[in-house]
């Protein structure tokens, strides 16, 4: 329509709500998401939760599915059909900008919980995207921060074989490196 240009930090709120509905949900669903709709099945499947969730709050729906629409025209998403259904996911270019935008997001969560002995959150990091989670565990190592240790060790308990190698290499480089 009339999107000529979106700027960066709204392509990654964009991003940052189809994560929540990727392969399961298409461009109403999500602009409701960024409008702050109280819908039923927004409401329902916690959607509401979304970080993003409101984000065009004083835009129509119209023009955010217009701003939707120019994602897709760019090649951040892509549209896959589940039968007849159209669900959107991300196409490479869009998951590259939304993994480091995740990442950062689970390094915030994982930094408020240092100084406290409740890392029951790791459980929630297991079965994610590797790639992603790979990245989050750079980004620890990236912190120089040792007070990460007591949580990447809980987290390497529950974690499969080649995570917990990458988890190790950081508690290692945390030992080495890091300041408290």
């Amino acid at each position: 329509a009339d999107i000529k240009l979106i700027e960066e930090e709204e392509i990654k709120a964009i991003l940052r709500a189809v994560d929540e509905i990727i392969a399961t949900g298409g461009r109403s669903m999500l602009a409701k998401i960024l409008k702050g709709s109280k819908d039923k099945k927004i409401l329902e499947y916690g959607l509401d939760q979304c970080p993003t969730y409101g984000y065009y709050r004083q835009l129509t729906l119209e023009q955010i599915t217009n701003r939707i629409d120019w994602m897709i025209q760019q090649d951040y998403l892509r549209i896959d059909y589940m039968g007849k259904l159209p669900m959107l996911v991300f196409s490479e270019k869009g998951w590259e900008i939304e993994r480091e935008t995740y990442a950062e997001e689970l390094l915030q969560k994982l930094t408020s919980l240092l100084g406290g002995d409740d890392y029951s959150f790791v459980h929630e990091l297991k079965d994610r995207n590797r790639g992603m989670i790979l990245l989050l565990i750079g980004k620890i190592k990236g912190t120089c921060n040792a007070r990460f240790i007591p949580l990447l060790k809980a987290w390497k308990e529950i974690e499969y074989k080649k995570v917990q190698n990458e988890i190790q290499k950081a508690i290692v480089h945390l030992m080495k490196e890091g300041t408290i």
